[in-house]
């Protein structure tokens, strides 16, 4: 049974990332026009190149916004490769960023008290 449900998750997240082809290429688009338009700009000198390339990232960022749907095509993405793992029997660990106790910007207000006494 469990191996069913699995195959049909797959099954169903399959057709959802392959119906949403459009709108991850259109995100795709945009996060390189965001990506350009981030890296011209720190690299540029002019005013007037600094303008073009923030109206470029700017577009890239309005684009994306408009590419919600791929959001779901990303999730079924995601779905698909936990899945994947399941249907292996390996297990799925999602990486996360964890704070470090030491980094002094976790505790703001702590190290400003030390600095001002």
């Amino acid at each position: 049974m469990r191996k069913f449900l699995l195959f049909s998750g797959g099954i169903i997240a399959a057709i959802v990332a392959l119906a949403l082809v459009g709108p991850l290429a259109g995100l795709l688009f945009s996060g390189v026009l965001v990506a350009l338009g981030m890296h011209f700009y720190i690299s540029s000198q002019s005013t007037f190149t600094k303008i073009i390339w923030i109206t470029v990232g700017l577009i890239g960022v309005l684009s994306a916004i408009s590419n919600v749907p791929a959001m779901v095509g990303l999730a079924a993405i995601a779905i698909l490769y936990v899945i994947y793992k399941k249907w292996n029997g390996e297990s799925v660990k999602i990486p996360t960023i964890e704070a470090k106790e030491e980094d002094p910007f976790t505790n703001f207000e702590k190290e400003w008290s030390n600095l001002t006494k």
